[in-house]
């Protein structure tokens, strides 16, 4: 067996942009992605490195860009497996640097952007980076070629993919911030760049071996992603032909969900393939137990594509269909608002199961926001959470019928009553669930979802916790021991707006029902504040019978 040589160059950038390297970006890498904010801080490194212009150049200390990997079998091709971002960076910020000098200068630049053809010759022009295919035309236009930078402005953001919109915002910013430096201290910066900057050039003539180092990497901290590693892992066994197809999926399914939640996505496939809690990181638990790249293309056909599309449903409450879509957008905005994500991955495995059945759709989202609700009224903690959706997954996966009393997705009678058991106690107290409770009581005694414009929505006592010793409240309930009964229950809790709650005072209950309990039109939007407003008199008899009440709208809503 050969054995596989790995090579690290410390390259000064003039030596990186130079004939040596020819580089290229592979299909499965993500596109390029940094911001204002990484750019302005390289640019702002730079100049505070180059100082205030007292020492020459080759006296100031140099400056250490990172490191880059890539598969390079010989000069000048490479393909760069990790360093895209710093790369694409440095060259729009040559070509700004070219744009904001005198053409002397501004030709000597050029060079490090591309090796000029010969049209006598009939030699092409040789461009020391070139982007992905989506990217490259547009990046050669506008960036390396001269004068394109300054055509940027007169692009329409609209009209940009989101890539090309980050090469013109970091481009414009260089070339603003270029504008507030001297020239003289722009040529410095010139020569710093192109001298006294450098990066280690890791090598290795095999994408493997290549792959192993950039892991390597992302372990030890640089700002590399877990889909950024399973990408180049899963698309890299991709035969070549195939390659560019399947980028796509991958990248139309990224930018859909975009980048954060899409890394969600790779840890609730984890938890849907494994159904246990994780006990080491989501990429060794890919890598090792679900290995994708065994089967790349089986993996994005049918496990990425149909669990991103059902993600994206249920996060941005989007599920279509002829029927009972409203119904099944409705349950998953319930569903967001339980303090945990532990039920996406059972939700995700449904729906991309069941997707074509909205009749099984409404009747199992209404049993999972059940369960999920009780879950959180009890607190159960994450193990025991991950236990009880552990086992709803494996009788998913296993088709079991999942709406008689054994099944993992009901409630067993003494969880019933535990749930129960919470609601009828001092409601209030519990924080975490109050005004959750409260919403969705609300949203049933409304028979519906109101539509509700405060920024704000709190929870507020009608018996005040402190009443004044000489208000009316103290001749209905004189002792402490029958507030203490009442006041925190829910029968004694309504929602206010915000603006309302700034509001608060312990006023008795006919002025607080005129001044705190309603609005300008003297209608409150909460059904459970209207209600109040109906009540000619609070006391302990009203709240125990409201207690009742309303404990029996949420033993029928959860079937308790």
């Amino acid at each position: 067996m050969n054995r596989v040589s790995i090579k690290g160059e410390e390259h000064p950038i003039r030596k990186i942009f130079s004939d040596d390297f020819m580089f290229t970006i592979p299909l499965y890498q993500r596109p390029y992605a940094w911001t204002n904010e990484q750019a302005g801080e390289l640019l702002e490194d730079l100049l505070t490195s180059l100082g205030d212009g007292n020492d020459t150049i080759d006296q100031l200390n140099p400056y250490f860009l990172g490191s880059i990997v890539l598969i390079k079998s010989g000069p000048p091709d490479a393909e760069i497996v990790d360093g895209q971002q710093r790369l694409t960076t440095l060259t729009i910020l040559l070509a700004a640097l070219r744009a904001s000098l005198p053409t002397e200068h501004a030709n000597d630049l050029t060079t490090y952007l591309y090796q000029k053809g010969s049209l006598i010759a009939g030699i092409n022009n040789r461009y020391r980076l070139t982007l992905r295919e989506r990217d490259a035309d547009f990046f050669k236009e506008y960036i390396q070629n001269e004068g394109g930078i300054n055509k940027l402005k007169e692009l329409n953001n609209f009209e940009l993919m989101d890539t090309q919109k980050l090469i013109k915002e970091n481009a414009h910013l260089f070339l603003q911030r270029l504008q507030t430096i001297a020239e003289s201290h722009r040529i410095r910066l010139a020569q710093f760049l192109i001298t006294q900057c450098f990066l280690v050039v890791v090598s290795t003539p095999d994408f493997d071996s290549a792959y192993r180092i950039f892991s390597v990497l992302n372990n030890r901290g640089l700002d590399l992603s877990l889909t950024d590693i399973l990408k180049a892992d899963i698309i890299g066994k991709i035969p070549e032909s195939l390659q560019e197809k399947y980028t796509k999926k991958w990248e139309d399914t990224e930018e859909d969900l975009g980048r954060e939640l899409f890394k969600d996505l790779f840890s609730h496939i984890r938890m849907i393939k494994e159904k246990k809690k994780l006990n080491k990181s989501v990429l060794k638990d890919f890598q090792e137990n679900i290995n994708p790249a065994a089967g790349p293309q089986q993996f994005i056909d049918e496990i990425l594509d149909p669990y991103a599309k059902a993600f994206s449903e249920i996060q941005n409450l989007r599920y279509e269909s002829e029927r009972r879509a409203e119904e099944i957008n409705q349950l998953f905005k319930y569903l967001d608002r339980i303090d945990n994500f532990d039920w996406i991955p059972p939700a995700i495995l449904y729906l991309s199961r069941n997707r074509n059945n909205p009749d099984n759709l409404v009747r199992f989202f209404t049993d999972l926001d059940r369960l999920a609700a009780g879950l959180m009224i009890v607190r159960a903690n994450i193990n025991e959470r991950i236990e009880r959706y552990s086992r709803l997954l494996t009788a998913i996966e296993q088709e079991e019928y999942l709406f008689n009393s054994y099944s993992p997705l009901q409630f067993t009678p003494e969880e019933s009553k535990n749930i129960l058991r919470v609601l009828d106690s001092d409601l209030y107290l519990i924080q975490k669930i109050r005004r959750y409770v409260l919403l969705r009581l609300d949203a049933a005694l409304s028979e519906g979802e109101a539509s509700y414009n405060f920024s704000n929505i709190t929870v507020e006592h009608v018996l005040p916790q402190n009443p004044d010793a000489n208000s009316e409240w103290m001749k209905s309930f004189p002792s402490q021991q029958e507030r203490d009964q009442y006041v925190h229950r829910l029968g004694n809790l309504v929602l206010l707006s915000s603006a309302k709650n700034t509001l608060a005072q312990n006023y008795d209950f006919d002025v607080k029902k005129q001044k705190y309990f309603t609005t300008k039109t003297g209608v409150s939007p909460f059904a459970l504040t209207t209600q109040v407003l109906r009540e000619q008199e609070w006391t302990p008899e009203v709240i125990a019978r409201r207690q009742k009440e309303l404990i029996n709208v949420l033993k029928n809503l959860w079937r308790l």
